[in-house]
């Protein structure tokens, strides 16, 4: 807002930010590498920035961390890693990461298949309105 719009520009400064560990900064320079948004598409530099808000608290930070160990993206694969950080996610409230935690539990990915947690955790993330969730939970009949 009021100036040019400059991707490499919006980078500069938020690299300045998270280097000096501002937790949203840090998240926002990982989702650029991420998306190659004023930068070279990097994953591994994504998950690194990305990993450093994670660890801060960022509750949208731990679910993007953890869609990553799911799918393998600048990280091994890993499901229970996945899990851990999408739950830490959830567990705050982010409405994202308490549906991924349902669908994690009903496919049994990172944790034992678990239709009953997999539905506690889609109507705690419907209650937000999460069209996904509602979706999930009417086509298992909830």
């Amino acid at each position: 807002t009021g100036v040019t719009q400059d991707a490499q520009e919006a980078v500069k400064w938020y690299r300045q930010a998270a280097e000096q560990g501002f937790a949203e900064a840090q998240f926002i320079l990982g989702g650029c590498y991420l998306n190659g948004t004023g930068v070279t598409q990097d994953a591994q530099e994504a998950v690194r920035w990305i990993s450093k808000s994670a660890k801060q608290g960022v509750a949208e930070a731990q679910c993007i961390l953890g869609a990553c160990y799911i799918e393998g993206i600048g990280v091994t694969q890993d499901a229970k890693e996945a899990v851990r950080w999408i739950s830490k996610s959830a567990k705050q409230g982010y409405a994202p990461a308490q549906c991924a935690m349902g669908y994690l539990y009903e496919a049994g990915l990172g944790v034992r298949k678990n239709r009953t947690e997999a539905i506690k955790w889609y109507r705690k993330a419907a209650a937000q309105g999460s069209k996904d969730a509602i979706e999930r939970l009417r086509e298992l009949g909830e």
